[in-house]
């Protein structure tokens, strides 16, 4: 069941963009809050889900430019995150199948149509979660972004151990950390009022959540294995969260997916480059059905 707003209108860092606010509850009772920011005569449905501490927000750059006038794009905060309800119990977050109702709840509450999903980072393991448990049979196409498929020192960084100093409880710790990875997570610095902009949505996260989310297995091989909807990987090749071998193998083990290095682009190559990052992925979209 959902609760629909009022149409709200987004101001941060120069940008505008105007949304429809959705409150949706999951199968395992929790709430969830979704962006819907369609356009008048804007095309196929696209959900974009974010990572690890962020929000709906790390996507600013998308539902203001020319993506968000050619297709109807829909965001989410996942569980714990953003302006969704946050549990401190680890069960929440540790079994895949409160993912894949999530992933599920959110897709026919907003009435997404089979959608397009670009999800960024953690939220491979999320997709990959759904994938699972629903298959790909109601998915046009799927958006690798810097995205986890797996979890070892092959496709791990250096900048992955930053991840449990941000469990901390202690505040400062937990401050420090936070700025460390964000500013680890592009190859080029950020300006300084965009990184106050994600470290103020990043700290709406409680470090018991981020806790929850580190050290959850990631054996996703055989999901992997069935896709069957197109797949894009798009990675920045200085990434050192997740590695580029990362997308590697995400290439290497689903059926005809197809990868895209932005050079000299860190975690964040939707961010850093959002010029390329829309034309990529608008040309993905144009040639799935």
């Amino acid at each position: 069941m959902s609760d629909i707003d009022e149409m709200q209108t987004l101001r941060a860092l120069g940008r505008n963009a105007k949304y429809r606010r959705l409150s949706v509850r999951t199968p395992d009772g929790v709430t969830i809050a979704v962006q819907d920011w369609r356009q008048k005569g804007s095309g196929r449905d696209v959900l974009l889900i974010h990572g690890f501490s962020q929000s709906h927000l790390a996507w600013l750059k998308q539902v203001s430019g020319p993506l968000a006038s050619e297709y109807r794009l829909v965001t989410y905060d996942i569980r714990g995150h953003g302006e969704s309800d946050k549990p401190l119990e680890a069960h929440f977050y540790r079994e895949p199948e409160r993912w894949a109702g999530e992933v599920a709840t959110v897709i026919q509450q907003a009435q997404l149509t089979c959608p397009v999903l670009i999800f960024w980072s953690y939220a491979g393991r999320i997709v990959l979660d759904y994938l699972g448990h629903n298959g790909d049979a109601a998915i046009s196409g799927l958006v690798f972004v810097n995205a986890t498929s797996r979890a070892d020192a092959t496709v791990l960084g250096p900048a992955t151990s930053l991840l449990r100093a941000m469990t901390q409880g202690d505040l400062a710790t937990n401050i420090e950390a936070t700025l460390q990875l964000l500013r680890a997570s592009t190859a080029r610095p950020l300006p300084e009022d965009e990184v106050r902009f994600m470290l103020a949505y990043n700290m709406a996260v409680p470090p018991a959540v981020r806790a929850n989310l580190t050290g959850r297995p990631a054996d996703y091989d055989a999901t992997l294995r069935r896709i069957r909807a197109p797949v894009l990987a798009i990675h920045g090749s200085e990434d050192t969260i997740n590695l580029p071998s990362m997308a590697d193998h995400t290439c290497a083990t689903v059926p005809n997916a197809r990868k895209i290095l932005y050079p000299g682009a860190g975690h964040m190559p939707f961010w850093e480059t959002p010029e390329t990052f829309d034309r990529d992925v608008g040309e993905f979209l144009r040639t799935t059905t």
